[in-house]
């Protein structure tokens, strides 16, 4: 049997566009003829972000990008319209803006646990549709449990900060790779697709991924 088609991706948890990047890849890997093994990285986009930050999403956004008021409720606006296309119900209403930096410490445990993908379906539903604090260890620790991981080792994990240089390495990494800005997807360890792509984007970079694979592998090495 071939081997499966790594896809590494970094991303955040408070990327609204990272949620939607994530139900598209989804659509390709569905329909992908093969195995794909995805891995998520950590990248955090306002590292600077208080854990308990006072106002609305519009507030935080118009500080932080220096953007006028009625042009991000517009552009927030339209980034609902985009995710419920993908059956997504963000509500930026509710969003807890906060530091993601314990949030990305839980998805390296639960990568040890074999549950990162179930998390990071968590985190972010919690994030953009249910209007749930991803900052708090405590109130991770309850969204790690929905997905299936123990409440105690979680709860230690977290509070020792285990994980914490595994999350450095990822946005160190990230910085020598060039990424600025995610989602930012490494398919097959040499095909970079940047964005939240179409679902055609995301196939065809598995589809070169693939046939180089199998242009490498021995004779006979993928009917085994």
């Amino acid at each position: 049997m071939s081997q499966p088609i790594s896809v590494h991706v970094w991303s955040d948890i408070a990327c609204p566009w990272c949620f939607i990047g994530k139900r598209r890849f989804e659509k390709a890997a569905a329909a992908f003829d093969g195995e794909v093994e995805v891995v998520y990285h950590s990248f955090e986009l306002a590292p600077d972000t208080p854990v308990d930050f006072e106002g609305s999403e519009v507030d935080f956004l118009a500080d932080h990008k220096g953007m006028p008021r009625e042009q991000v409720a517009q552009m927030l606006g339209q980034m609902t319209q985009l995710a419920a296309a993908e059956g997504l119900a963000y509500d930026f209403d509710k969003v807890q803006h906060t530091k993601t930096l314990k949030a990305h410490e839980l998805l390296h445990h639960a990568k040890t646990q074999g549950r990162q993908l179930e998390v990071a379906e968590r985190l972010f539903s919690a994030y953009f549709e249910q209007g749930r604090h991803v900052g708090h260890e405590e109130d991770l620790v309850a969204l790690a449990v929905e997905a299936g991981l123990d409440a105690e080792e979680t709860r230690r994990v977290l509070a020792d900060g285990t994980y914490r240089a595994d999350v450095q390495a990822d946005i160190t990494a990230a910085r020598q790779l060039g990424i600025q800005g995610v989602p930012f997807y490494v398919v097959g360890e040499k095909y970079g697709v940047s964005g939240a792509q179409s679902p055609e984007v995301f196939a065809e970079a598995l589809r070169r991924a693939a046939a180089e694979r199998d242009a490498d592998e021995p004779a006979g090495q993928g009917a085994r």
